[in-house]
């Protein structure tokens, strides 16, 4: 029994998930850097065109590695007072571990093709789809406080989905932009680096007053 609810023999802890998430993790950002490399055997010209070359490659590289480590870094605060799963929130993990396993086709999408509306397109929906999962995977959370040890304050959860519905429209709205223009739509994506910043200072301020009146 946890808080009066009855969790299944096929739920429990959710330790191992986290562990799980975070392997998942480590591997997509690993397989991102695999196609990163140049030939041997180059003189200087062929090095200097080859270098130029695989830049394109480099810069979608870190993108995704910024884009996995934020939604990483969020997911592994959501987890923080978490002590049980149930069959909802194990679902919706896996969803959002399969898309984040997915990112380095994107990316490789991204690199050699950043100029046709497609590969923005399919680029831009993968985060947005990321985005929604972990979305309702805090909303879930949110209504079960019986899965946590100590349930966020509103306030916090508030400014996390603020955060997380930020990042789905960008990226969304980004979708049919890519076929007006791939580089608008690229351009677009920075509309979240503001966004993101006054959404983080808040949620730091927040957490930081929790933790002055808990202590």
């Amino acid at each position: 029994m946890n808080g009066g609810r009855r969790v299944r023999d096929d739920e429990g802890s959710a330790v191992r998930l986290l562990a799980l998430s975070d392997g998942v993790f480590a591997i997509a950002m690993t397989l991102l850097a695999l196609d990163i490399a140049l030939p041997a055997g180059l003189d200087t010209d062929g090095f200097a065109r080859a270098l130029s070359e695989v830049m394109p490659k480099v810069w979608a590289y870190a993108l995704s590695v910024l884009v996995i480590a934020a939604f990483w870094r969020g997911h592994y605060q959501l987890f923080q007072s978490v002590r049980d799963v149930d069959g909802t929130v194990v679902r919706l993990v896996l969803l959002g571990l399969g898309l984040v396993a997915l990112m380095p086709f994107p990316t490789t999408l991204l690199a050699e093709y950043a100029y046709l509306p497609q590969s923005v397109a399919i680029y831009s929906g993968a985060v947005a789809a990321m985005g929604a999962t972990q979305l309702a995977l805090t909303v879930v959370l949110w209504k079960r406080p019986w899965l946590s040890s100590a349930a966020l304050p509103d306030p916090i959860v508030r400014n996390d989905v603020a955060d997380l519905v930020s990042t789905v429209l960008v990226f969304a709205v980004a979708v049919p932009l890519a076929f007006v223009s791939p580089t608008g739509a690229m351009l677009w994506w920075a509309v979240l680096i503001p966004v993101r910043f006054v959404i983080g200072k808040r949620g730091k301020r927040l957490r930081a007053s929790t933790r002055g009146f808990s202590a």
